[in-house]
């Protein structure tokens, strides 16, 4: 497996930032290894940060680039900082740079498969609620999303108690509106996507939290909500916390599930 760190340039922020990105890469001499063909461009997982990580966070937490190279899965790791992949009211652009920018940079620079079928999406806490918005979004561009201990309930969030160390982060990002109800609302954009684009072309979904996390609730209504809507969701509920043993494991329930050439 290659691991990069890439340092690029994000027209639509206005600046420099960073992705992780690992490349399967056979080996017949590394200890451990499997050899694996690949003569096709490898699936690729976009793989999302929760609210006080980086891009390098899946890599030093978690064993991802162990078990993607057992798949020979490429994964795409990108730096949003606190900004809940969204274009802020008061910020960046960073939804526009995940969901637009980002896989035309990936594809120009990477060999990676370009088939919907291939392309997957993944994250944990405020990345799940990125992977979730961005497959309900534009579902014809992944074959499966999941979301690991996800802020799924952004609306109940935003009106709760201010946070500590950033009290100002849903002005920031919402500019103090509403959210409930509107684009930036799961909910809702789970009903707006079964009625746009059929049940049937939405991209199967996969939600889990364990039972001590203080987001359980959240995903567990929202994959009850997405269900009666008519999507397709598989659930992984059960013991564990907000933390990254319960993570790293996890990640591997996703990627075992994951329709993935075995």
């Amino acid at each position: 497996m290659a691991r990069l760190r890439c340092d690029v340039v994000a027209d639509s922020l206005g600046l420099a930032t960073s992705i992780t990105v690992l490349l399967p890469q056979p080996s017949r001499t590394r200890i451990g290894a499997g050899v694996r063909d690949l003569d096709a461009p490898p699936p690729v997982l976009y793989l999302l940060h929760g609210l006080s990580d980086d891009d390098t966070a899946w890599t030093r937490y978690t064993a991802i680039e162990r078990y993607a190279d057992e798949l020979g899965l490429a994964v795409v790791m990108p730096q949003v900082h606190r900004s809940f992949y969204t274009d802020q009211a008061l910020g960046g652009r960073y939804r526009t740079w995940i969901e637009q920018e980002l896989p035309q940079l990936v594809h120009r620079f990477f060999r990676v498969s370009e088939d919907p079928a291939a392309t997957f999406v993944a994250g944990l806490s405020m990345g799940g609620y990125g992977a979730l918005g961005w497959a309900l979004r534009d579902p014809q561009r992944f074959g499966a999303a999941a979301s690991l201990s996800g802020v799924l309930d952004i609306g109940a969030l935003v009106t709760g108690p201010p946070r500590a160390e950033d009290p100002r982060i849903w002005e920031r990002i919402f500019g103090g509106d509403p959210v409930t109800g509107t684009g930036a609302d799961l909910f809702a954009l789970a009903d707006r996507a079964a009625a746009d684009h059929g049940t049937d072309r939405i991209p199967p979904l996969y939600v889990c939290a364990g039972d001590e996390d203080p987001l359980h609730d959240q995903s567990a209504r929202f994959a009850g909500h997405a269900r009666a809507a008519g999507l397709d969701v598989t659930t992984g509920f059960g013991p564990g916390d907000h933390e990254w043993g319960y993570w790293d494991a996890r990640i591997r329930d996703v990627l075992d599930w994951l329709p993935l050439p075995r």
